[in-house]
């Protein structure tokens, strides 16, 4: 007999895995910063702004919050996890 609570990988993993999208690099890009000023501004590595902006790394929500106050704006401007 198959259990109704049965865990099914597909239903859980793709909101769980899936990478936000993000403003990052525009944001960046308009105050003409590098990766490494923004990285330097916000006390991480260059290679860890690189990852964000590629999307290859969801930063932890006290680094999105130094984000977006950095730019003056909102969590929810800067990154985005709807399709």
């Amino acid at each position: 007999m198959e259990s109704v609570f049965a865990w099914q990988p597909s239903a859980i993993a793709d909101p769980i895995t899936r990478s936000m999208k993000n403003q990052v690099r525009n944001q960046r890009v308009e105050r003409g910063w590098s990766q490494a000023d923004l990285a330097a501004r916000l006390g991480v590595s260059r290679q860890t702004v690189n990852s964000i902006e590629t999307g290859k790394y969801d930063p932890s929500l006290p680094l999105a919050l130094a984000i977006a106050r950095l730019f003056k704006s909102s969590v929810e401007r800067i990154f985005d996890d709807r399709d």
